[in-house]
C-alpha cells in the first residue's frame, strides 16, 4: 500500500526537525531587519517628526527584499505550528498560528506603502488609524520569534543529549 502523502511530509519534517527550525528562524529573523526600519524610519518619525534613520537607496532595497523574506517566513513557521497542533492542541500554537497569518492582512491590503503614505500626509482610501493596525500586526511577530528561538536552543539541547547518549552507551 502506498504512503499517503501527507505522512510521508510529515514524517520527513520530523526527521529533519532542527534543520527546518535553524532555516525557518533565520527567515524569520530577517524580519528584525524590517521591524527595526519600520520603528526608526516609520513609527519614530510619526511620533516626532524626527528621522533616526535615514537610509540611501541601496539600503532601501536591502530592506525591501528581507521584507520579501516575510512570505517563506509565515509558511516555514506556520508549519513549525501545525506540526505542533498534529500532536497536541495547544492555545499557544493556535495563538501564534493567528499572530503569523494576520500578516497576510497587511501584505496584502495594510502594506507598508500605505502606512508610509498615511504617516507622510498622502492619505488615501482607506482610513488613517489603519495603519496602527498595520504596524501592530507587525509587531505580532515577536512573540513568533521569541517562541522559535526557544525551539531552536532546545532542539540543539536534545541533540546534544542524544549525542551524549550514544557516545556514553557505545
Amino acid at each position: 500500500m502506498p504512503l499517503d502523502p501527507v505522512k510521508a511530509f510529515w514524517r520527513w519534517y520530523e526527521r529533519h526537525y532542527r534543520v527546518n527550525i535553524s532555516i525557518t528562524l533565520v527567515l524569520f529573523l530577517l524580519q528584525l531587519v524590517h521591524l527595526y526600519w519600520l520603528t526608526a524610519n516609520v513609527v519614530w518619525f510619526r511620533l516626532t517628526g524626527e528621522r533616526v534613520l535615514s537610509v540611501g537607496e541601496t539600503l532601501e532595497y536591502v530592506i525591501l527584499l528581507v521584507d520579501y523574506t516575510e512570505i517563506p517566513a509565515l509558511v516555514s513557521t506556520s508549519l513549525v505550528y501545525v506540526n505542533e497542533l498534529r500532536k497536541k492542541l495547544t492555545w499557544n500554537s493556535i495563538l501564534f498560528l493567528l499572530f503569523l497569518n494576520s500578516q497576510w492582512l497587511h501584505i496584502f491590503w495594510i502594506t507598508d506603502e500605505f502606512v508610509v503614505g498615511q504617516f507622510q500626509g498622502e492619505g488615501g482610501a482607506l482610513p488613517p488609524w489603519l495603519a496602527w493596525v498595520a504596524i501592530g500586526i507587525d509587531y505580532l511577530e515577536l512573540p513568533v520569534i521569541v517562541d522559535l528561538v526557544r525551539r531552536f536552543v532546545v532542539s540543539l539541547r536534545r541533540q546534544r543529549v542524544t549525542v551524549f547518549l550514544r557516545e556514553e552507551l557505545h
